[in-house]
């Protein structure tokens, strides 16, 4: 991931961790890239209700997905994702963590 992408994502994660409308889109954004089958897509309408810059930075990742040959996910930051999938999905993590 290029630096500028990474600036963009992380932005992204930064405001997921927080519990507020902007926060939830920006979490239902990263949580449908990381699993969209068991975590949930992203309803592209959802742009409307963030501000510009945080649509942007969506956008900027959206960009640099579509770029990849491979699928591509940011795995050095499977701690964060984690604690969002905790946060926003906490089914989905009583389901990992009776499994695991």
């Amino acid at each position: 991931m290029d630096d500028w992408t990474r600036a963009a994502f992380e932005r992204l994660l930064s405001l997921a961790q927080s519990d507020t409308g902007q926060s939830r889109r920006a979490a239902n954004f990263l949580l449908a890239w990381w699993n969209a089958d068991s975590l949930g897509g992203f309803d592209m309408a959802d742009l409307f209700g963030v501000d510009s810059a945080i649509a942007a930075d969506m956008g900027m990742v959206f960009t640099w997905l579509a770029g990849q040959d491979v699928a591509s996910y940011p795995t050095e930051y499977r701690a964060a994702i984690e604690a969002l999938i905790e946060h926003w999905r906490p089914d989905v993590w009583a389901r990992i963590k009776a499994s695991g």
